[in-house]
């Protein structure tokens, strides 16, 4: 008799087939993908599955045809709001497609990654492994278990790749020049960061390009009180729009104009990152930038069932980040 993991029986096979009114072995060709059943025995099969809550017992399935509709998910060691929500968008792909998505987090040093990695290909436990982190290259073949990375984190948890992309810092600056602001300055985040490196990249890059004056940048570390210092450090006039790494530092740029007496956003704007919670409820609501995490983790897993089913590389060539627009932003003081 089998038994769940709560302890209750579970439903076999067989009680599957009496449901559906077809022999045990079409349901066992169904699970296994056989084109040869027709597609009224097919909808019974299904119906009858949904019915019972039915779920293949996966040591079995592997042993019969070495599938176990499992995918590996690799995440380096410790946890960000981002990386629970990228996995939420990749648990989600892989239960679509009917798969059970398990975490596998990697520390130590870089040159044991592969070995570890090859050890769960070897596994037999795995369909295919996607990694968010960038791995050495694999000494074994890919013929048997897929590995695909999509390197969006460091070693430290820190944004690389797709999520480290600083497009919409143009995009913001764009608006507020066309709301008549021309005096500028950065706020930046810790440089140990790539995503603070290349914000503050793409800050300097369309200041030049659109000619506006920039007082420059400011370095703030991701923290509010070095923010609220620049502010009450800044000279009068020196900018009327204020860019800064995060919505944390920006929160910090809101104290500092609060401090001064500034009116945000009627003598200076402010712009954030990262969509805090508590952006969206400050006096004044905070400008910011929507990392669609989510969508993150489906792309990596979709990228890992088209190369489990031969097919090539897909293309999404979408941004993942949006700016929104609140009330620390309006157009320039007159």
């Amino acid at each position: 008799m089998s038994q769940s993991a709560s302890g209750t029986r579970r439903p076999t096979i067989r009680e599957v087939a009496r449901l559906a009114g077809v022999s045990h072995q079409t349901v066992s060709r169904f699970l296994h993908d056989d084109p040869r059943i027709s597609e009224q025995s097919q909808a019974r099969i299904r119906t009858a599955i949904e019915q019972l809550d039915y779920r293949p017992n996966l040591v079995a399935r592997a042993m019969r045809g070495h599938k176990t509709g499992r995918l590996a998910f690799i995440l380096p060691t410790g946890t960000t709001v981002s990386s629970l929500e990228i996995l939420a968008g990749a648990t989600t792909a892989a239960h679509d497609a009917g798969f059970i998505l398990d975490v596998v987090t990697l520390g130590g040093p870089v040159a044991q990654r592969a070995g570890r990695v090859d050890d769960l290909a070897e596994s037999g436990l795995f369909e295919g492994i996607a990694s968010l982190m960038p791995l050495p290259e694999s000494r074994r073949p890919q013929d048997r278990t897929p590995i695909v990375i999509s390197p969006e984190y460091d070693d430290q948890m820190r944004s690389i790749g797709e999520l480290a992309d600083a497009a919409p810092v143009a995009e913001l600056i764009e608006h507020l020049a066309d709301l008549g602001h021309r005096r500028f300055v950065h706020l930046a985040g810790d440089y140990a960061h790539t995503s603070a490196r290349r914000r503050r990249d793409m800050y300097l890059a369309t200041i030049e390009r659109l000619g506006l004056h920039s007082h420059g940048v400011i370095d703030c570390d991701w923290r509010a009180e070095r923010a609220e210092k620049a502010m009450l450090d800044l000279p009068a006039h020196a900018a009327t729009a204020v860019i800064t790494g995060n919505d944390v530092v920006a929160a910090g740029a809101l104290r500092g104009a609060f401090a001064r007496g500034w009116r945000v956003p009627e003598d200076v704007s402010i712009t954030g990152w990262d969509n805090n919670k508590l952006g969206a409820v400050l006096p004044p609501t905070i400008t910011t930038v929507i990392m669609d995490h989510e969508r993150v983790g489906r792309r990596a897993i979709t990228r890992l069932l088209a190369a489990l089913n031969g097919e090539p590389d897909p293309v999404d060539n979408e941004p993942i980040g949006t700016v929104v627009w609140r009330e620390s932003t309006g157009p320039a003081p007159s």
